[in-house]
């Protein structure tokens, strides 16, 4: 069982950054893949990015490719997403997720999920 919990979120002008981090508690933590959804208002939830349990390997979806870093540290159970060049379309519920499979195909089902945090972009 794996517990995520989501902090960083908040309001950034467009061309700015935001630093997400997810905690994770479980003894397992370093076996998962982990990764970001989004959900924009009155749309699906997506599939942002994702990184492998080493943190050797990183997926990213190409809306944020070169944008989006993502970075893991298996000693303090935690997961980063770094978010640069923000632009309006950004806007969203982010989640943090964990587990699953499908990562390298850019469509993971992911077992375990975080509450989500708030990211908005202003124009």
């Amino acid at each position: 069982q794996v517990q995520l919990v989501e902090s960083g979120g908040g309001l950034v002008q467009a061309g700015g950054s935001l630093r997400l981090s997810c905690a994770a508690s479980g003894r397992t933590f370093s076996s998962y893949a982990m990764g970001w959804f989004r959900q924009a208002p009155g749309k699906e939830r997506e599939f942002v990015v994702g990184v492998s349990w080493s943190g050797g390997s990183q997926y990213y979806a190409d809306s944020v490719k070169g944008r989006f870093t993502i970075s893991r540290d298996n000693a303090k159970n935690t997961v980063h997403l770094q978010m640069s060049s923000l632009k309006p379309e950004d806007t969203a519920v982010y989640y943090c997720t964990a587990g699953g499979t499908g990562w390298r195909t850019h469509r993971p089902d992911p077992e375990y999920w975080g509450q989500g945090t708030q990211v908005t972009v202003s124009s």
